[in-house]
């Protein structure tokens, strides 16, 4: 698995403003619904239950929620960068400003959601590429940075 096998440009915002973490759950689902066709509604309720089960924020300022959501046929991701960094409890205190949503099969047997969570994880405990990450502004640069590492790294 790649990265961008799951990810794409239209999925990709920068510099957004985000007030908390519920309103940013919200704003990922609304975008995710428009790509995938389920209602943002449905995204909206997994991710905030994801959330209580406990936080997705892995630290370094960076947090990859990620639920199965019934009607996908793939594993689709969403990535953010945010204008100031909000609280997302995570496991080092610190506030979060990248973020990384994974939406995967319901029915999937949990092998291809855990390869992409390990993929992503990696990419973003790369201090480098979330320096590059949050001193870009454009999604294509982004897009670049987040999938520089394709043929170089094996999933």
């Amino acid at each position: 698995m790649k990265m961008y096998d799951i990810l794409s440009t239209k999925a990709i915002r920068t510099k957004v403003k985000a007030a908390n973490k519920k309103k940013l759950l919200q704003d990922i689902a609304n975008i995710a619904a428009e790509h995938i066709g389920i209602p943002n509604m449905d995204i909206a309720k997994s991710l905030q239950q994801r959330e209580i089960l406990g936080p997705t924020g892995i630290g370094n300022g960076v947090a990859i929620p990620h639920v199965k959501i019934r009607g996908l046929t793939k594993i689709f991701g969403f990535f953010y960068s945010l204008e100031r960094p909000i609280d997302f409890e995570s496991a080092d205190k610190q506030p979060v400003d990248l973020i990384f949503t994974l939406l995967a099969p319901e029915n999937n047997n949990g092998t291809e959601h855990l390869k992409a969570l390990a993929m992503v994880s990696r990419v973003f405990s790369d201090k480098d590429i979330r320096a590059k990450l949050r001193s870009s502004e454009s999604t294509e640069s982004l897009f670049a940075i987040l999938t520089s590492n394709e043929d170089s790294k094996a999933a």
